[in-house]
């Protein structure tokens, strides 16, 4: 069970992002997380509202720092190297400075330290049932003792696989590693090994934050 008590002080920095993300004006970020597509929405299946009103949402972290906007939504999209092909997007990318950290959404362990051509620079971790993806981070991936690692010594971080990451902590910086044309993180979610809109878990988290702070 994920239900991690949450600080004061990171309770209200998640409200005012989450109140930030969705009255900044930015067309995009009002569609993705107020709008949602409904191709995208009905793409998810019935379980999504059913595990979105399951789960309480007060201790999950926004996952970037210094957020700037939405650059590509979750489903299919030109590919944005070019040429007219379609392909399936996977998460979301969220914009944010070079340099800018990035922190853990949900407290769990790190199963993947990635360094790919795609991804880049990159952690999987697992909460439960959840599989949360961050690409194209700075850093470099390493070994120590048999046990890889993402070294980003410039941030000041190190993440080893296998190890316990709470919510909210940094585990990286934006970068643009891997098949990236400026920095971001392209954030994904899976839950049960199905692929799910982070927008939804976004708006899920916002509406969950209200209501605590409304009955405060």
């Amino acid at each position: 069970m994920m239900r991690n008590a949450i600080p004061g002080w990171m309770h209200k920095n998640l409200t005012r992002t989450l109140r930030r993300l969705l009255f900044v004006g930015l067309g995009l970020a009002v569609m993705l997380v107020l709008g949602l597509q409904p191709q995208i929405a009905q793409s998810q299946g019935p379980g999504m509202p059913q595990i979105a009103a399951a789960n309480h949402w007060q201790g999950a972290s926004f996952p970037v720092e210094n957020f700037q906007a939405y650059t590509s939504p979750f489903g299919y999209r030109q590919s944005p190297t070019g040429g007219y092909s379609r392909e399936f997007h996977s998460g979301l990318d969220i914009a944010a400075p070079m340099g800018s950290y990035i922190r853990n959404w949900w407290a769990g362990t790190v199963s993947q330290v990635i360094d790919d051509d795609r991804c880049g620079i990159g952690l999987v971790i697992n909460s439960g049932d959840w599989e949360h993806i961050y690409c194209h981070m700075q850093g470099a991936v390493e070994r120590s003792g048999g046990r890889r690692y993402l070294i980003d010594r410039t941030g000041g971080l190190q993440i080893f696989l296998g190890q316990q990451v709470p919510a909210g902590v940094r585990i990286g910086r934006v970068g643009m590693s891997g098949r990236s044309t400026g920095p971001h993180l392209h954030w994904g979610l899976r839950y049960a090994n199905e692929w799910y809109d982070p927008a939804l878990i976004l708006r899920a988290m916002y509406s969950s934050s209200r209501s605590v702070s409304m009955q405060r």
